[in-house]
């Protein structure tokens, strides 16, 4: 869930250049190692965010206690995936991730091709419909069973938007920064946030949320739902990226002239 550095300008050809940061995408690994951590990170994202649902549901009939639990166990998983596999793909597990990161990259940064993005959106909803099919089946529910939890009202959609931008804000504005080292801690940590201050307790990816749809459990999402969704977090995206290019614009050049960046 994290994005590639920004490029280098002329001014700064002759410095040396910055190691890789923890989540960085790395251009070196091949296309098939960064498509199959892709693959297994969202899988094992959605199996913890189903599972733990699942667990919670079976343990307590404290609705809040459920979030609680969920959202918990989400942070820790999330947090230890990125660690894991942020040095072979990045880390996004998000199509919304991967996009906005092509997105910079046709623009002159550095980051996925649309080779890549032709493997990773695929890889990533392969991982979530997988996930969540496992998870499942670690508690004896049906394998499939589509969800009956519908989400379409205005305010979840806008929760939408709101979550997804921010995550976009956050995983570009530390790439802008710097500081990307500190992804797995601090994306780990909005998400979880996320699952308490957004109306629709933050899905924020679209294979997550087609993988949610798989389970008619606590995580589930109506299939009805999903679309509506998935428009919602690509536009909050969109809104995410154009607050980067507000915020950071002037970051490099600042770092150039020696100058403090905005914090």
């Amino acid at each position: 869930m994290t994005a590639t550095e920004p490029a280098t300008s002329g001014a700064m050809a002759a410095a040396p250049a910055p190691q890789p940061a923890p989540g960085a995408t790395p251009p070196h690994k091949p296309l098939r190692a960064r498509a199959a951590a892709e693959l297994v990170g969202t899988a094992a994202l959605v199996a913890i965010v189903v599972g733990s649902g699942i667990q919670a549901t079976e343990l307590t009939d404290d609705v809040a206690l459920q979030l609680l639990a969920n959202s918990t166990a989400t942070v820790f998983g999330l947090g230890v995936l990125i660690v894991l596999l942020g040095p072979v793909s990045g880390a996004h597990f998000n199509p919304a991730v991967s996009l906005a990161e092509w997105w910079t990259a046709r623009r002159g940064g550095p980051g996925v091709t649309g080779r890549d993005l032709a493997a990773y959106i695929p890889a990533q909803i392969t991982g979530a419909i997988t996930g969540a099919i496992a998870a499942d089946a670690m508690f004896g529910q049906p394998l499939v069973k589509w969800s009956t939890h519908e989400r379409s009202a205005g305010n979840l959609l806008l929760g939408e938007v709101v979550a997804t931008a921010g995550l976009v804000l956050l995983i570009f504005g530390l790439a802008h920064t710097d500081r990307l080292r500190f992804a797995p801690a601090a994306v780990a940590s909005y998400i979880g946030a996320a699952y308490w201050f957004t109306s629709s307790t933050s899905f924020a990816n679209p294979a997550v949320t087609i993988g949610r749809a798989f389970t008619d459990t606590f995580a589930g999402i109506a299939p009805s739902s999903v679309a509506g969704f998935i428009a919602m977090q690509l536009l909050g995206a969109v809104a995410g990226l154009g607050l980067v290019a507000l915020i950071f614009t002037n970051t490099q050049q600042d770092q150039i002239a020696g100058e403090p960046s905005p914090r």
